[in-house]
């Protein structure tokens, strides 16, 4: 795989929205792209350990993140795929980083595919399809992580729900932009 470079970038998913951080190994063309769709869609798992383990190199050891967490899958695309890429590449970067990755959020209900739907309408679509687990304890600082961030809407879902179930800052690493 080429040698690739995390970049930490300031980035707001929503104009909206605070201004929020993140950290993205590149664009989602060449290599990357091709590195997520054989994760995502060819089964290739052990491309996730390469690709999280980079993501946690590139998290600044400022944002003293206590916990890593990824984005839910619903569970029928979950028994669909068989894992959740976000999880794969989670469990990598918590073991980069040396915090424990946590299973903090559930998707609510099935919003099909967010990379098919313009940017106004994720927001419609997501709503409040995320939700903290009941048994989670989460902490002050989180990493959320995913493969493919578009319009940031559904990182942006996934931290709100964070932030309302206790946690006071979420951080972002995404494969791809």
């Amino acid at each position: 795989m080429a040698q690739i470079s995390p970049q930490v970038q300031r980035h707001s998913p929503l104009s909206s929205r605070a201004t929020a951080h993140l950290v993205v190994l590149g664009p989602y063309r060449g290599v990357l792209g091709r590195s997520v769709r054989a994760l995502k869609y060819g089964g290739a798992r052990e491309v996730a350990q390469v690709l999280g383990t980079r993501l946690g190199e590139g998290v600044p050891h400022g944002w003293n993140i206590q916990a890593v967490t990824g984005v839910p899958l619903h569970e029928s695309r979950l028994r669909e795929r068989g894992f959740n890429q976000a999880e794969l590449l989670g469990r990598a970067a918590a073991g980069v980083l040396g915090v424990p990755y946590l299973h903090t959020l559930t998707r609510q209900r099935s919003t099909g595919a967010q990379a098919r739907r313009h940017a106004r309408d994720r927001l419609t679509a997501l709503g409040d399809s995320f939700a903290v687990l009941p048994h989670a304890a989460l902490p002050e600082r989180l990493l959320l992580l995913d493969d493919v961030m578009t319009t940031g809407t559904t990182l942006q879902a996934c931290a709100d729900a964070l932030r309302a179930g206790g946690a006071a800052q979420v951080w972002f690493a995404v494969v791809a932009r």
